[in-house]
């Protein structure tokens, strides 16, 4: 270990002319694996691989290595994001390029592995092959840059994710890791980093988009003795997991973007809060961390360059308000997670009273590329308002969920009919959720507006954190959006009125209008009707007077689904039906009499006993007695109940 650490930092990190020696480059090729001497198999082994079965596919592995007594290399990469196809295995043989292949379980290892070593590939299970130089490519096998999914992304920042091993901080050199945080430090005043940020155009990747160089260069002209950076990763939104993932599968890319960032507004210790429920997260970083140590890239007088760097995590209890910068400050300092008053903002005064620049992850592995390719590379890239990419996550009812990353002007049309793979089970678009609980509503007559932050804002649309969540025919507007406003309520932090009770009448109000009460009084309809008149004005209140920016966002997502959809709304309060058969107090069953067999199934399920008959002859539902469970229209097998 100690001679593969000097040899790494003597060779390859403080070589500032890229002009290796036939020694070092060899040393290089192996671990970039360019050059391999036996097979490799490569796992995509992050918790998306983990839910799909990688485990018993890596067992399967190690099983079929022992029994053919072959001497085989096994390797365990992060997500390359496209979750769907997971698990994800990699082979590569000497001199062959690495081929990638789909939905590899326990049972099909064999044969997959079986074809390889005999120089034939399983087209089924083909997800494609890598460009790589000077190695052979495999026959009638596409490039993986080919497909769909990959070709309409812009990989700056997901560069290395499953491509690497994430708790290898050799293989991550290998690839050019630290060489910008190297450069930094040797090169660069702190001023010096913080004006090529802002030159950059980078902005803050968390939601408002706030240029992120002004941002540094606030805290870093604040005088102080000790000055704070914090890594936001906690990532609580329903639908969001991107910064989960790539903390996974490439630790040592963000540890590097902190250590330039601390640099950059001269503080001397960092905290990443994140998720206490981010195990696999966790703990790679905190591998990662110990790597960083043993090769000198933390601690102090960092290379000696008088830098003095510490990171530290802080694991927060999973709550959305801690989200939000200032409850975040308050969390980190072991008090309640609630906002504070602002002004005076985090950059002059956060963190133990001291100026703080809060990052999430994703602003954070940027920075690292900016430095090497200059500002100039990064400002090329993407729209005049919003240079760069943008990560999303893609889920909901799309054939191809998972993480990309896209560059900025890139249509949501084609992020979701092209790179999503359309939607699932030939069903037709309806809308997507972008932005998680505090985002809003694209729908088809909008949904070819770009991913750019002024875009947006003209449509009265946010970014948010990038979650994208996808929506067809037969989802329920009105019932996503009572989902949200609950998730909100449950998260309120309850320090100021309007967020604390306003989303619980909203919560209260969206309940009533998604259920058929029983034996309402006329007083009570009244009642009703007048909640739902106030809806529309609680959100504006809401908006309007909360205390943090949670709070302020709280409503959109029902302002933007009542702006696109009110005939839905309308159809639940005044005709009380839901369209898309969702919301299961509005759902009447019925059973259609000539295609009833009297064959007992759906009697025998019900579990109000709401449904009468005698065997071999047609049954009928009780309404009076059926709460919507649905279970009925599930069991039969003659398709004879439907819902009206």
């Amino acid at each position: 270990m100690e001679n593969n650490i000097q040899f790494l930092k003597e060779k390859v990190l403080l070589n500032e002319t890229l002009s290796f020696s036939k020694e070092v480059e060899e040393r290089i090729k192996i671990l970039k694996h360019e050059k391999t001497t036996k097979p490799v198999i490569f796992v995509g082994a992050s918790s998306c691989g983990y839910v799909a079965g990688a485990q018993k596919t890596i067992d399967a592995i190690n099983n079929y290595i022992l029994e053919n007594n072959i001497s085989v290399d096994v390797v365990k990469v992060g997500c390359i994001g496209i979750c769907a196809l997971e698990p994800i295995m990699d082979v590569q043989l000497p001199g062959m390029t690495r081929v990638s292949f789909k939905k590899i379980n326990a049972e099909n290892v064999a044969s997959v592995l079986d074809g390889v070593f005999n120089n034939s590939i399983v087209n089924e299970c083909v997800l494609g092959q890598y460009r790589q130089k000077n190695l052979q490519a495999w026959e009638n096998v596409n490039f993986i840059d080919e497909v769909d999914f990959f070709a309409g992304q812009k990989r700056i920042v997901l560069e290395l994710n499953g491509i690497i091993d994430p708790e290898n901080i050799e293989a991550f050199i290998a690839h050019g890791g630290y060489r910008a945080f190297i450069k930094t430090i040797y090169h660069y005043t702190s001023n010096e980093v913080c004006k090529i940020i802002e030159k950059s155009e980078l902005r803050g990747r968390g939601g408002s988009g706030f240029p992120s160089g002004k941002k540094w260069k606030i805290a870093h002209d604040n005088a102080a003795d000790q000055r704070y950076l914090i890594c936001n990763a906690n990532e609580s939104d329903p639908g969001a997991f991107m910064e989960k993932s790539i903390i996974e599968s490439n630790p040592h890319k963000l540890i590097e973007g902190m250590a330039i960032a601390a640099y950059g507004i001269a503080a001397s210790k960092a905290y990443i809060y994140i998720r206490a429920d981010n195990k696999l997260a966790i703990e790679r970083f905190k591998k990662a961390l110990e790597q960083a140590k043993a090769f000198g890239l933390l601690g102090e007088n960092i290379f000696d360059s008088g830098f003095n760097f510490e990171i530290i995590i802080k694991k927060g209890p999973g709550a959305f308000v801690c989200g939000e910068e200032t409850a975040m400050l308050n969390s980190i300092e072991g008090k309640r997670g609630m906002p504070r008053y602002r002004p005076p903002y985090p950059t002059e005064r956060g963190l133990f009273g001291k100026p703080t620049i809060i990052n999430n992850v994703e602003t954070l592995c940027n920075v690292p590329q900016i430095i090497l390719n200059g500002p100039i590379w990064f400002n090329t890239i993407g729209t005049k308002a919003s240079k760069g990419t943008k990560v999303f996550t893609l889920s909901g009812k799309i054939n191809y969920n998972g993480i990309i990353e896209v560059e900025m002007g890139k249509s949501f049309e084609d992020i979701i009919f092209k790179i999503g793979g359309d939607v699932k089970d030939n069903k037709q678009f309806k809308a997507i959720q972008l932005g998680g609980p505090a985002g809003t509503c694209l729908v088809k007559e909008n949904i070819n507006i770009v991913v750019d932050y002024e875009e947006l804002n003209s449509i009265d649309a946010i970014m948010g954190s990038g979650s994208i969540i996808v929506m067809d025919e037969k989802t329920c507007i009105v019932d996503i959006t009572k989902f949200y406003i609950n998730f909100i309520q449950h998260e309120s932090c309850g320090k100021c009125i309007p967020c604390r009770e306003g989303t619980q009448r909203m919560l209260e109000i969206l309940e009533k209008i998604t259920k058929i009460p029983k034996d309402e009084a006329s007083h009570q309809t009244l009642e009703r009707f007048k909640g739902v008149m106030q809806l529309e004005s609680i959100a504006e209140v809401i908006k309007d007077t909360s205390l943090c920016g949670l709070g302020k966002t709280a409503a959109n997502t029902f302002l933007s689904s009542l702006k696109w959809f009110r005939d839905e709304y309308e159809e639940h309060i005044f005709d009380r039906k839901c369209k898309a058969g969702v919301c299961k107090e509005l759902r009447t069953f019925f059973i259609d009499v000539d295609k009833c067999t009297g064959c007992n199934a759906c009697m025998r399920k019900c579990p109000e006993n709401a449904i009468i008959g005698t065997i071999k002859y047609p049954h009928f539902i009780v309404e009076s007695k059926c709460t919507g469970c649905g279970i009925c229209f599930e069991t039969c097998k003659f398709s004879a109940i439907f819902i009206k």
